[in-house]
C-alpha cells in the first residue's frame, strides 16, 4: 500500500497505480485514504482524465484500458430483434414470478418488454420508464399502470432525468425486473447511460425483491456506470446459454439463479 501523502504529484501517481491495480475507484475511499477532501479528489480525477489514465464514472473513475474494451451500446433496433427467442422465454419466467397483488417496477430494455408482453392481465401495478413496456402493457385493462417521466431518450425508448428519479421518492415495490447491458463478477450489474445508472439504483433502494433479466450474450460485459454489485441481486434469470462458471459464482453470492 503506498503511504499517505498530500503532495499532489505524488498523490496522483499513486491513485494511478491504484486505478491500475483495482480497475476502478471511488472519490470517498480516496479522500479517506489520502487524508484530502472529496473536491481535491474529484480535481485529481479530471487531472488525470485529460491525461488519459482514467475515465470519470459516477462518484470515481475507471481505468481507461478498462474503459477501451467496454462494452458500446448497439442501436435500438439491434437490441429488439438480438436474441429474441431467449428474451421471449426469460420474460415468461419473469411473469411468473409476479402474483394478483403485487407492484412491481420493470426497468427499460427489450428483455423488459417481453417481460410486459407475458404478464397476464391481471390485478397488479406496474411501475416503469419504458415506452415499449408502457405500449405493451396499455392493452391489458386490469394492470395498474404508473408511468415515470422524465425526458424522453429515443437511443432506448425511455425516461429519465431529475424528475424520474424525484418520482420514485414516495414509491415502494414488492419486485423490481431489472435490465442489464453488462453483468461482471468484479465489476458488476453495468449500464451505458449515467441517468440510467442513477434510476436504476434508486430503483433498488425502492423494492424488496431485485430480479436481473438478461440473456446469457451479457456475461462477462462491463459497461462504464455501475449500478449495483453481483450480490445486490436477489435472483437472476437468464438463458440456458449462461456459462456454469459464472451461475455458480452469482449462486455462492447468494443470487438464486433460474435459466429459461
Amino acid at each position: 500500500m503506498p503511504p499517505v501523502t498530500r503532495d499532489t504529484s505524488q498523490r496522483r501517481l499513486q491513485i494511478s497505480e491504484l486505478v491500475r491495480q483495482h480497475g476502478s475507484v471511488q472519490v470517498t475511499a480516496l479522500a479517506k485514504r489520502f487524508g484530502v477532501s472529496m473536491q481535491t479528489v474529484r480535481k485529481d480525477l479530471r487531472y488525470l482524465e485529460e491525461r488519459g489514465v482514467m475515465a470519470r464514472a459516477y462518484g470515481g473513475a475507471i481505468d481507461s484500458n478498462v474503459v477501451g474494451h467496454t462494452a458500446t451500446e448497439p442501436p435500438y433496433e439491434t437490441k429488439r430483434t438480438a436474441h429474441l427467442d431467449e428474451k421471449r422465454r426469460i420474460g415468461a419466467r419473469a411473469a411468473a414470478l409476479v402474483q394478483a397483488g403485487d407492484t412491481i417496477a420493470i426497468d427499460s430494455g427489450t428483455t423488459a418488454i417481453q417481460l410486459a408482453e407475458a404478464l397476464p392481465d391481471i390485478e397488479i401495478t406496474v411501475v416503469t420508464n419504458d415506452f415499449g413496456v408502457l405500449s405493451s402493457l396499455a392493452p391489458k385493462s386490469s394492470i395498474n399502470i404508473v408511468m415515470l417521466g422524465g425526458e424522453l431518450r429515443r437511443k432506448n425508448m425511455a425516461f429519465y432525468g431529475g424528475l424520474t428519479v424525484e418520482a420514485l421518492d414516495a414509491l415502494h415495490v414488492d419486485k423490481l425486473f431489472l435490465g442489464v447491458d453488462g453483468l461482471d463478477l468484479e465489476r458488476g450489474i453495468t449500464t451505458h447511460y449515467e441517468p440510467e445508472a442513477m434510476l436504476n439504483r434508486k430503483m433498488v433502494e425502492a423494492a424488496r425483491m431485485v430480479v436481473a433479466i438478461t440473456d446469457s450474450s451479457k456475461f462477462g460485459k462491463v459497461c462504464l456506470h455501475r449500478i449495483i454489485p453481483v450480490s445486490g441481486l436477489n435472483a437472476l434469470i437468464t438463458d440456458t446459454g449462461a456459462p456454469d462458471d459464472i451461475t455458480s459464482a452469482c449462486q455462492a453470492l447468494g443470487v438464486e439463479v433460474v435459466r429459461a
